[in-house]
């Protein structure tokens, strides 16, 4: 059994491409996304519309559950003063491309994703978080 996890594309459509381009030869039995489709780049909308064109399921990162509820707040856990004026530069200008239709998928994303797997004679249970089981970011 492959299954194919993948998270943190922040909006990197060229990026979440050369993904699916290296995943597909690979041919993972199940894929999923573990959140931050959105921020910090230019593609924000297209990211969300490729991954919903396949289907994937997917769980919400903190820069989605932020850019979702048009927040200016990411939940990331900038250490200085320079990375959080970049993170609110970031987030406004998130929140200035998103789509309507594609901000109210952002919001419909699980906190986590559990899902179990007849593995030979056991079952493989997994809990799919982005972050930690106790908090998004």
């Amino acid at each position: 059994m492959k299954i194919a996890l993948f998270s943190d594309i922040h909006a990197n459509l060229p990026a979440l491409e050369a993904f699916f381009a290296d995943v597909e030869k690979r041919d993972p039995d199940s894929i999923y996304c573990l959140g931050d489709l959105v921020g910090y780049n230019i593609w924000p909308n297209e990211v969300i519309n490729e991954i919903r064109k396949r289907k994937i399921p997917t769980i919400a990162g903190n820069y989605d559950f932020g850019i979702g509820r048009m927040s200016n707040e990411c939940g990331c856990a900038y250490k200085t003063d320079a990375e959080k004026d970049n993170g609110n530069i970031s987030i406004s200008f998130t929140n200035s491309l998103m789509k309507d239709d594609e901000r109210a998928y952002l919001r419909t994303l699980p906190a986590h994703i559990k899902i179990e797997f007849q593995l030979n004679e056991d079952k493989l249970n997994l809990l799919l978080v982005h972050g930690s089981p106790r908090k998004i970011n």
